[in-house]
């Protein structure tokens, strides 16, 4: 009966429109109560299993970067720098967009922080240039996929900690993947670009490249110091967003002198916000966790599954479980998808000897794709916003994006080797 009740509450407050950590809290609580246990349960759960996750600090730390870069105007040195690599090409703005955001997820591991700061100066840059509305928003919408992908990577150590795997092995899974998609979308530009007849790059000179990469040295280094040190041994992935928060506050305070105590303030309040919202979130699932475990709700399912022989197909499986992430990924946040959907699928992934590394990848893609796609898409949201681009002709553009970033995800799904080859150079046995 508790377990009917937990599913009915918890359903009925995310149609309602309630923050789902709200639901996933209320509903858990009534399940307690229901079965006779102790509410001590629900605190035990969000409080002890929170502190024990020491891989959940490195979240705040890269949320705190990479609003330190927006504010401290990092992102306007790296759209400069991106613009001298491309030259005179038709659609170059478009490369340009892509490029930034293969660097600036070197830093960051977020979508909405590309979208919303990188792309801000990218949409307003393409519009100047001629380039259409539409095209510049759908643009940065699909490019700021990347950003989770090639690592640092929020949704990754969220999964890694879900799931038990290494938070490096997985970073070095999203390499490949991460360009495999750039490498898309720069096809696309090319292809639109030409049949639209968009603005030609201006030609640089090796003065003017100079130039550039004196000033974007800096900025280019936080990635090489992030990822050479957690490859090299030198700390870990939590260690690393805080040494890296450190550096670009130095940047910012002292290298270019763009940051003062105001947006220092401004930055830590907005940094503490959001890790508010992600902490509540990431506690509540605990405890929804704990119940999903009790109940047996993965071995119910696995069950049938096993019944009907579909588990020895394991294209099947992935081509399921691509489905059912994508379509909730049209309708919720990343996060809490995660963590409702993760411990939930597991035993299914294990069972059909999907690489679970691989599989992590596959997933913050397949998430990834969902922030761009309506009726969620809060990618969309941010660029029409940003642009004054009707959101309906954002959707119009973005369909033929998504159709680029769906066969990026195909590819990765069904060549492992594309996020394991990597991983098994640096000693990774899955």
């Amino acid at each position: 009966m508790g377990v009917i009740v937990w599913g009915i509450v918890f359903a009925a407050i995310f149609a309602m429109g309630y923050p789902i950590a709200l639901g996933m809290f209320i509903s858990s609580a009534i399940y307690l109560l229901l079965e006779g246990l102790d509410l001590a349960l629900l605190l035990d759960n969000m409080v002890i299993s929170f502190e024990s996750n020491f891989i959940l600090l490195a979240v705040p730390l890269f949320i705190f970067a990479a609003k330190v870069m927006n504010a401290g105007k990092i992102t306007d040195r790296l759209f400069d720098f991106a613009a001298t690599l491309v030259g005179p090409y038709r659609g170059a703005l478009g490369y340009v967009n892509v490029i930034d955001s293969i660097i600036f997820a070197g830093m960051t591991g977020s979508q909405i922080a590309d979208v919303a700061g990188l792309g801000t100066i990218e949409i307003k840059a393409m519009k100047d240039a001629g380039y259409d509305g539409p095209f510049s928003c759908a643009v940065t919408a699909a490019s700021g996929t990347i950003g989770p992908i090639i690592p640092p990577s929020i949704p990754m150590v969220i999964y890694a900690m879900l799931s038990g795997q290494s938070v490096g092995f997985l970073f070095l899974g999203g390499f490949l993947p991460g360009f495999i998609l750039g490498a898309l979308l720069m096809v696309l530009v090319y292809i639109l670009s030409r049949k639209r007849n968009y603005p030609i790059g201006k030609r640089v000179s090796w003065r003017g490249f100079l130039r550039s990469l004196v000033r974007a040295f800096p900025v280019l280094m936080a990635p090489v110091i992030l990822l050479g040190g957690i490859y090299g041994g030198v700390f870990t992935p939590t260690e690393a967003a805080a040494i890296v928060s450190v550096y670009v506050l130095f940047l910012c305070f002292i290298v270019y002198r763009e940051f003062g105590l105001r947006k220092l303030y401004m930055v830590l309040a907005d940094t503490v916000l959001a890790t508010g919202f992600i902490s509540f979130i990431v506690a509540s699932s605990f405890i929804f966790g704990y119940i999903v475990a009790r109940e047996g709700i993965p071995v119910l399912l696995t069950r049938p599954l096993m019944a009907s022989g579909l588990l020895s197909h394991k294209w099947a499986v992935l081509l399921l479980l691509n489905i059912l992430f994508l379509g909730m990924g049209c309708l919720l946040d990343t996060t809490p998808l995660l963590l409702i959907l993760v411990p939930i699928i597991l035993p299914i992934v294990k069972a059909a000897g999907i690489d679970l590394v691989h599989f992590g990848v596959v997933i913050v893609l397949n998430l990834m794709i969902g922030l761009d796609t309506p009726p969620y898409a809060p990618t969309l949201f941010i660029t029409s916003g940003v642009s004054g681009t009707p959101y309906s002709e954002v959707v119009r553009e973005m369909l033929i994006f998504l159709v680029f970033e769906i066969a990026a995800l195909i590819i990765i799904t069904y060549i492992p080797g594309t996020v394991l080859w990597l991983p098994r150079l640096f000693g990774y046995k899955g």
